[in-house]
């Protein structure tokens, strides 16, 4: 199903105006080039995710030909980072260790987020997942949960995570790589 092809992003606590776009196979090298510059970003800061063979090229081209990858564009016209929007079921969740606050069939979960190094520090990691968070809530009303994950040790986006109002809810162990938790959690319309 298609989430969205273009939204406006207005301005949020005097930031930029920022757009996300669906991406097409055109953009894949773009993606995986913004992937593993965040790849990168969490090795410098000691975090053991990405660090293997996930997210993988196939991984990002099956989420092109679904309609579940995005790129933010800045006001300029720069693409700042990449989303998926991933649609249920996903079956990455089949094995979680805790309970959903919603036992639902609708909802999509938030994957593969990344902000290019180059545009760190400007907030649009948070203006991201905000617009994407208020563009469900208005726009989707089939959709009653919204589910991500992050890696044990990523506290930056655990930090992120907990700004956007999720609860944690429980663990995955081993999914995206032998030995590897990451903490997973849900935001439930109200």
């Amino acid at each position: 199903m298609l989430f969205f092809i273009i939204v406006a992003l207005e301005k949020l606590k005097g930031m930029s105006l920022m757009k996300i776009r669906q991406a097409t196979m055109d953009d894949y090298d773009q993606i995986m080039t913004i992937l593993k510059d965040g790849a990168n970003q969490l090795a410098e800061r000691g975090v053991d995710q990405w660090q293997g063979d996930y997210p993988s090229p196939d991984q990002i081209k099956e989420d092109i030909e679904k309609g579940f990858a995005y790129l933010a564009v800045s006001a300029d016209g720069e693409t700042v980072g990449a989303i998926s929007i991933v649609e249920a079921p996903d079956h990455s969740y089949d094995d979680l260790k805790g309970e959903w606050l919603l036992d639902t069939d609708k909802y999509v979960v938030i994957h593969r987020v990344a902000i290019h190094s180059k545009h760190a520090g400007h907030g649009y990691a948070t203006k991201l997942l905000t617009e994407v968070i208020d563009y469900i809530r208005d726009h989707r009303k089939d959709i009653d949960s919204i589910r991500i994950d992050t890696h044990e040790n990523n506290s930056a986006m655990q930090h992120l995570i907990d700004k956007m109002n999720f609860t944690k809810v429980g663990e995955l162990h081993g999914v995206y790589r032998p030995d590897e938790i990451s903490y997973v959690y849900e935001n439930v319309r109200e």
